[in-house]
């Protein structure tokens, strides 16, 4: 497609795809959405050699393509992330699991392509008790994939404190020069599950004394995020914490949470 014959986004196919979001994530895109909604759908079009943002949806539509309806849902799905993002959180934590006993349960309820439960990972490991564990949980299937791997560039490691890369990584060699990746007794502590926060809980998934949303509550609808949270208060034990993203505010929900640090709560 050249740059003169690029299809545009419509107004009722953008509010399809809002519609879309709201069903199978209850995330609202808002208008101001509309540009990148546009940018990473025109992947789809020339993958499939389609003309127009219309003729995609039409494929949408179709009850038998359902791979391409969750594939939609991936790539609409904000998942920026880094290595020890808002450091203050982690350095609150490392304070307060001074002198914890195990064992510890920490759920990362956003946990992306991995990240942010690898930097608990490592948090755990240099101030934790001796015993841990950690899950991480995602709607997209695929960024699960990607952390469950647990290899990234090698760049990405910029912000680790002195010697945690050594200590906790594998350099990559030959295909892999360039990468690193979390060894084996952080692995195997760090599980992954495909869940999505606007449905009820799985019984199986258990208690926390840790629980992170960070930078997901921002997509939803005020009514949306108490529900979410309540939802996800009545998986963390008295007195464990929950983390927030300092853009994010659960004022006026009337939760049994009291403040402790900025966007950090103590379940009552």
């Amino acid at each position: 497609m050249s740059a003169s014959s690029l299809p545009v986004l419509g107004d009722q196919e953008f509010r399809f795809l809002q519609q879309l979001m709201v069903e199978a994530s209850g995330i609202h895109l808002s208008d101001s959405k509309r540009p990148l909604v546009a940018g990473r759908l025109m992947r789809r079009l020339r993958a499939l050699n389609l003309r127009s943002y219309g003729e995609y949806l039409m494929l949408l539509k179709d009850p038998t393509k359902q791979a391409e309806q969750r594939l939609v849902i991936d790539l609409l799905t904000t998942n920026e992330t880094y290595f020890f993002r808002e450091p203050q959180h982690f350095q609150f934590l490392a304070r307060w699991l001074d002198g914890k006993r195990g064992p510890l349960r920490l759920w990362s309820a956003a946990s992306s392509s991995g990240e942010e439960p690898y930097t608990l990972a490592m948090i755990l490991a240099e101030h934790g008790p001796a015993e841990w564990s950690i899950l991480g949980s995602d709607l997209s299937r695929t960024v699960l994939e990607k952390a469950e791997a647990a290899i990234y560039p090698l760049d990405q490691s910029s912000d680790f404190p002195p010697g945690w890369l050594k200590r906790h990584c594998l350099r990559g060699i030959g295909d892999h020069e360039g990468f690193f990746r979390f060894g084996q007794g952080l692995r195997e502590r760090v599980r992954f599950r495909e869940l999505n926060l606007m449905r009820p809980m799985p019984e199986d998934i258990g208690r926390f004394d840790v629980i992170f949303l960070r930078n997901v509550l921002i997509y939803f609808s005020a009514e949306d995020k108490r529900a979410i949270v309540a939802r996800l208060l009545e998986r963390l034990r008295p007195g464990g914490l929950l983390f927030i993203g300092h853009a994010e505010s659960l004022h006026g929900f009337g939760l049994p949470l009291r403040s402790v640090a900025s966007s950090v709560f103590e379940r009552l």
